[in-house]
Order: C-alpha cells, then sequence, then structure tokens
C-alpha cells in the first residue's frame, strides 16, 4: 500500500473547502440542493468521484472557477466516492449541517479554509481517503487576550450578539 498527500488548491485565500465521502450517483445533485438551499446566493462548486461504473467525476455548482476547482481537487485526490466543495461567499458553519443530512453522506472529512492535505491510501488500483493534515500544529494555548480577539471576531463575523 502507498500513501499519498495530496495538496488540495483554492482558487483563492478566502474559498473554505469540504471534503467527504457519500454514495450514490445523485450525490452530487442532493450536494447541490442542499447547498443552495441553506444559503440564498451561494457561489460554490462541487465534485463527486463515482467508485463503480463509469467511475466519473460528478459535478456542478453556481461559479465555474470554484466548480472547476472542485474538479481539480477530486482529479488529484482519485478516491472513489469522495466529494469536494468549494464554497466562495459562505462558510462551511452555513451549509455543513446541511450536507451531513443528506442521506448518502457517510462523513466529512475536513471542512476548511486553511492549507489542506488529503492523505490517500492507494492499493491494487483503488484509492481511498484515510484523513486530512488541516492547517498548522497549534503553537501555543489561548490567553486573555486571544480569548478577547476571539469573541471580538464572533461578533464581527455576526455568529455571536
Amino acid at each position: 500500500m502507498e500513501l499519498h498527500a495530496i495538496e488540495i488548491a483554492r482558487p483563492a485565500e478566502d474559498v473554505n473547502v469540504i471534503v467527504g465521502q457519500a454514495h450514490f450517483i445523485k450525490t452530487v445533485e442532493d450536494l447541490y440542493e442542499a447547498i443552495v438551499q441553506a444559503v440564498p446566493g451561494v457561489r460554490f462548486g462541487v465534485a463527486f468521484s463515482e467508485a463503480s461504473g463509469p467511475c466519473l467525476i460528478r459535478h456542478t455548482g453556481t461559479d465555474p472557477a470554484l466548480e472547476a476547482a472542485a474538479v481539480a481537487a477530486a482529479v488529484a485526490i482519485a478516491a472513489g466516492h469522495v466529494f469536494v466543495a468549494m464554497l466562495g461567499n459562505a462558510f462551511p458553519v452555513n451549509v455543513l449541517n446541511q450536507i451531513k443530512a443528506v442521506s448518502e453522506v457517510c462523513q466529512v472529512f475536513c471542512a476548511t479554509a486553511n492549507p489542506l492535505r488529503v492523505i490517500v491510501a492507494e492499493q491494487d488500483g483503488a484509492r481511498g481517503v484515510i484523513g486530512v493534515l488541516d492547517g498548522a500544529a497549534p503553537r501555543g494555548v489561548e490567553g486573555e487576550a486571544d480569548r478577547a480577539e476571539r469573541h471580538a471576531m464572533l461578533r464581527r463575523f455576526g455568529y455571536k450578539q
């Protein structure tokens, strides 16, 4: 078995990525519906890799560049039943519960705007995601000033009052 660390390219620094595993050919359409219903006017692209039959990467979205980036990530990962969503004007927190509620979604590996590498195992022509490297390792423990900045940031973003 070989392990590969696949770096996921984002078309812009503010683009968020969700990587998960699902099952069934209708996944790409169901993810589309879940995302557009969660955030009106959302810009995104989603790609889903089939694991049987023609083994195509199915894709859709509302933004051609984000859709192309999702497809490029799915091509790089090259593992069956994996989906990649690239979000342009929404945070994962805005769509994550709706994505997890899609009946064929098995798991979500990550939801991030950090530098991202997907760890893929390959054996006998098959590939599967075994985990992700999301961002950087912790550099310390939050202090009072850090806590105050976290509280202020959440309020600036409108997530807390």
